[in-house]
């Protein structure tokens, strides 16, 4: 398959990841939430609208993670990559600061955590169960 097919083929929402996470999240007993929130910088994969937190689900390779796999850099065309995986840092940088500046809090969760489950739910409950900040000038 030619790569420019297989690029068109990756799917930027509902993906296997987010599936998994909001699959936990029902099994702990956090319904209510909201996906891709337009009005929220960086259209947030999870909304907790009344806790005031946003939850975004990365692949690891496509945001720059450090773990193996974010770190495996693609031999052809590596200048590119290289220079588009920097740009996606900076702009899931600059979503964050943004959403905090607004009174949200930010949890990420990485395409490899998914790995343990234990953990991440672990993670989940406390980042859910922690009580939201102040809001911000807009809230």
């Amino acid at each position: 398959m030619e790569r420019s097919q297989i690029m068109r083929r990756v799917k930027g929402q509902h993906t296997g990841p987010e599936l998994c996470v909001r699959q936990l999240l029902r099994a702990l007993g956090f319904s209510g939430y909201r996906l891709h929130r337009k009005e929220l910088p960086g259209k947030p994969d999870i909304v907790f609208i009344g806790r005031r937190k946003a939850i975004f689900v990365h692949g690891c390779f496509w945001h720059g993670h450090d773990c193996k796999r974010g770190a495996r850099m693609p031999q052809q065309n590596a200048a590119y990559w290289q220079e588009k995986i920097h740009k996606n840092r900076q702009r899931d940088a600059a979503h964050c600061a943004q959403l905090a500046a607004l009174g949200w809090q930010v949890l990420t969760v990485w395409e490899c955590t998914l790995r343990d489950g234990a953990a991440l739910a672990h993670t989940l409950r406390i980042f859910l169960q922690t009580p939201a900040l102040a809001a911000g000038p807009d809230g």
